[in-house]
């Protein structure tokens, strides 16, 4: 290669940084202009930052939803938040996300805790794990109770607003349309989701869809009321309105309840984990006995050592459960399973066991099939007949199958009792006559 080239070459680079300097120029200084810097600040307005927990508990939710065993959590907390959240599948799948990240942030260290602590004892492992996930349980069924508690107390405040409103516009709907503008109330969405109740087409049908959707009584009430107020119109009694007493007398309704549920979350607030106390304390328990008293050993490790430690497990178990139904407040977690398609119904789809179910259910028409649908009926269940006796068939086979693992594993604790247990060589009845 030449000089001559050479110097072209170098005279065109620098040509380029020129022309590009001066683009470079051109640009910063229409960049200045009051047009753009409108937009850049609009465009502050809208971006996200770096780090967003909205957007961190909109992913996690997506991934809990993929994980098998937690997929169970998500559903359950989703269809309680649902029931609030009306048609606000964001903050829905926001709610979701936050209450489990919090139970599983607690739950994950203490359950590795206990794996490493325990290793050596698997039974003592599997009975703290045990207890561990019943405590999950209860967390996310608080953290939704705490939810719900807020929206009842938010109740007390908007049926005030409503009354203030009512007097001012005299119209039911424009009253309820006035206080559910306040975004930053859970509240405020129930309004909204009763007043285009009261704007719709066929309002009365809209209002039995709200009735299976509402997050408590009193809110179909209200909805029930302000319907019939708006369709037939408001009278006077005693020279009051009497919309306006029906929403006082639900507003006083509505204080006694939130007593009542403070009165019992202060009476069971540590009663679930007291009624797994028991199983926490079994195996500490037998340990000391062990070591103090050796003879106490041949009993724990024969078959009546084991027998009534399975007994604690269950009457523990069952303690827990019926604690828990007493401290039921009846809030949105009445009614969360899927009543459409259970896990029932896919059973029975498949053909056979759907001829062995058929097999025990009562024909129709017959004394004990009218009988069954009656009982049904008195519960007020959500049941067919034939998810019914699906869960008999397979709580009879889990039974069975359970005793006969439990009876099999006793047989071979007293086996091994009598070929490996030496005697004790502990009098412990000729040791105290011996002191006296």
């Amino acid at each position: 290669m030449d000089n001559q080239t050479i110097y072209y070459i170098m005279g065109g680079a620098a040509g380029a940084f020129v022309l590009i300097v001066i683009i470079y120029y051109i640009l910063s200084k229409k960049m200045q202009t009051s047009e753009y810097k409108r937009i850049q600040k609009l465009q502050q307005g809208t971006k996200e930052k770096s780090f967003s927990s909205e957007i961190l508990f909109q992913k996690l939710y997506l991934t809990y939803v993929k994980i098998p065993f937690i997929k169970r959590y998500v559903l359950k907390i989703r269809r309680r938040l649902e029931i609030i959240n009306i048609d606000d599948e964001y903050n829905t799948r926001k709610g979701t996300a936050k209450i489990l990240t919090k139970s599983l942030a607690i739950i994950v260290p203490i359950m590795l805790i206990t794996i490493i602590i325990t290793s050596s004892n698997y039974l003592l492992m599997f009975i703290l794990l045990i207890f561990e996930l019943f405590m999950i349980d209860t967390f996310i069924d608080g953290s939704v109770d705490k939810i719900d508690d807020k929206i009842l107390k938010e109740q007390i405040d908007f049926f005030s607003e409503i009354r203030h409103a009512y007097h001012e516009f005299n119209m039911v709907e424009e009253a309820i349309y006035q206080v559910s503008q306040d975004d930053e109330k859970d509240v405020s969405r129930q309004g909204e989701k009763i007043y285009e109740i009261l704007i719709s087409d066929d309002p009365e049908m809209e209002l039995e869809k709200y009735y299976d959707i509402a997050p408590n009584s009193f809110l179909k009430e209200f909805a029930g009321i302000s319907y019939l107020t708006k369709e037939f119109g408001d009278r006077k009694v005693d020279g009051a309105s009497l919309y306006l007493k029906n929403v006082n007398n639900i507003t006083q309704e509505m204080q006694l309840e939130i007593l009542k549920r403070d009165k019992l979350n202060y009476v069971f607030q540590s009663l679930s984990v007291i009624s797994i106390a028991p199983v926490l304390l079994l195996e500490p328990l037998k340990s000391w006995a062990i070591s103090n008293f050796s003879f106490t050993a041949s009993w724990y490790q024969g078959k009546p050592g084991m027998i009534v430690q399975i007994l604690i497990l269950i009457l523990t178990f069952i303690s827990y459960i019926l604690v828990r139904k007493l401290k039921d407040n009846g809030s949105t977690g009445m009614n969360t399973k899927d009543t459409e398609n259970p896990w029932q119904e896919k059973l029975y789809k498949k053909k056979p066991i759907k001829k062995v179910v058929d097999l025990f259910i009562p024909k129709e028409g017959t004394k004990e099939y009218r009988k069954v649908k009656q009982l049904l009926k008195d519960s007020a269940s959500s049941q067919k007949i034939q998810w019914l006796y699906i869960n008999r068939i397979s709580l009879a086979v889990v039974t069975f199958v359970a005793s006969i693992i439990i009876f099999t594993q006793l047989h071979v604790v007293a086996i091994n009792y009598v070929y490996t247990e030496p005697t004790t060589d502990y009098d412990i009845i000729r040791r105290a006559i011996g002191k006296r």
